[in-house]
């Protein structure tokens, strides 16, 4: 309050002060200054901390949702964590957002201070003043000359700051926003803030351009030069850049989607500009290039339906009861909490094998999550069953004759003797 009290009589000083010299003019726009300020102030002030509330509530209610999401047993922790991966931690995000929220706060003040106080401060005009350089373009037989001053790099300058910090940090608000509502899908989530964030990057080089001046009719050439380096060495980048964007309005492929592409298997971690991250189940990430999802083959376990089939082989020795080891196969399966009852399991006798009489089992999961868990789940109960029943599962044997026309000469020789 001390402080308060000798800036207001400093304050009343300088006033009086200037009054007397015959500056009323200026001491009637700097008190209405003051007053903006502070009006001002006050509602940027208000504004920021119901924005932080707001975050804070959000953030609350986001992790109350998922302390309620039940966890499937059985899940393991590799396979359960694979699909969120790729999306920044709730923590991350509240933190890109409450940072994007002070950086927005002090923008704006800066922007009200140079609105409001402009008038008053003439002395920001000599940037203007400092020319760099100038360019003459001729348009409809007009010459127009555009000056880049010192005011110009600035501009450019700040606005290259802004798309750059927005670039990063706007996506967040958004997937904070999404992940409020429920419906909202992962893969949803995830093409929303990628698409946001090249639309901030080019609106900034198009707001940089035009605050350097630039017109359509001075680009022509930077244009047609690109045209022909896409010709000839940037086409792959190109595609991949224009695979990137069918990825993400198409949806062949989702952050989260479990694919095989070629001899590759993996969850779908991070669609960028030129390549796609998939991790494997051994937790090496893979970065293929977008193009080949486009024009290759490519398999999505989870596309539109998360269930799948499992296909388990037995193969039984010759002379075993097949009907009972149906029978037991059916059991087996139809007692198993994780098979699906539709589609119905179905046992079938496939063929009469080299070594084996081959059944298969073919039933359906809910999720491809706990598969390795309930394939070797299902062995092992095969295996007991047909244990107990008798039934006896096959492996390779082989008989082997010899055609000779005289007789052999077969003699018994004990380990004893052959140490002798």
């Amino acid at each position: 309050m001390i402080q308060l009290r000798w800036a207001s009589l400093l304050a009343l000083v300088v006033m009086m002060t200037t009054i007397l010299f015959g500056q009323v003019f200026w001491i009637f726009a700097m008190t209405n200054s003051l007053i903006n300020t502070f009006f001002s102030g006050t509602l940027l002030v208000i504004s920021h901390a119901l924005l932080l509330r707001w975050l804070w509530v959000a953030k609350r209610r986001l992790r109350f949702q998922q302390l309620l999401t039940p966890r499937a047993p059985g899940v393991s922790d590799e396979s359960g964590a694979a699909a969120e991966e790729n999306l920044s931690q709730l923590g991350e995000i509240s933190a890109d957002t409450q940072q994007l929220l002070n950086v927005s706060a002090i923008a704006i003040a800066i922007v009200a201070v140079i609105f409001i106080w402009g008038p008053l401060l003439p002395a920001l005009d000599i940037f203007d003043r400092v020319q760099l350089w100038s360019t003459t373009t001729e348009l409809n037989g007009e010459l127009i000359v555009n000056r880049i001053t010192l005011a110009t790099l600035i501009t450019v300058g700040l606005l290259a700051g802004l798309t750059l910090f927005a670039a990063r940090r706007i996506p967040a608000v958004v997937e904070i926003v999404l992940r409020s509502r429920t419906h909202v899908s992962a893969g949803a989530r995830y093409t929303t803030s990628a698409l946001l964030n090249y639309l901030i990057i080019a609106g900034g080089i198009i707001l940089g351009l035009g605050a350097l001046g630039l017109k359509w009719v001075q680009l022509q050439w930077l244009v047609a030069a690109l045209g022909v380096g896409i010709g000839f060495g940037l086409q792959e980048i190109v595609a991949n850049f224009i695979s990137g964007l069918i990825i993400l309005f198409e949806h062949p492929i989702r952050v989260g989607d479990v694919v095989t592409i070629g001899d590759k298997d993996g969850v779908v971690t991070k669609i960028r500009i030129r390549a796609t991250t998939i991790r494997d189940w051994d937790g090496r990430e893979l970065l293929v290039p977008n193009k080949e999802f486009i024009t290759g083959r490519l398999l999505n376990w989870t596309l539109s339906d998360s269930q799948n089939r499992l296909v388990i082989p037995v193969g039984i020795a010759y002379g075993s009861d097949v009907e009972e080891a149906i029978r037991l196969l059916y059991k087996v399966v139809e007692d198993h909490p994780k098979i699906l009852k539709e589609p119905k399991p179905l046992i079938v006798f496939e063929h009469f094998g080299d070594n084996a009489l081959e059944l298969t089992a073919r039933v359906f999961l809910e999720t491809l999550e706990d598969r390795w868990e309930i394939t070797t789940d299902l062995r092992t109960r095969i295996y007991k069953a047909f244990s107990d029943a008798g039934i006896v599962i096959a492996f390779p044997q082989r008989d082997v004759h010899l055609d000779v026309k005289g007789p052999i000469n077969v003699a018994w020789q004990s380990e004893k003797d052959a140490h002798q």
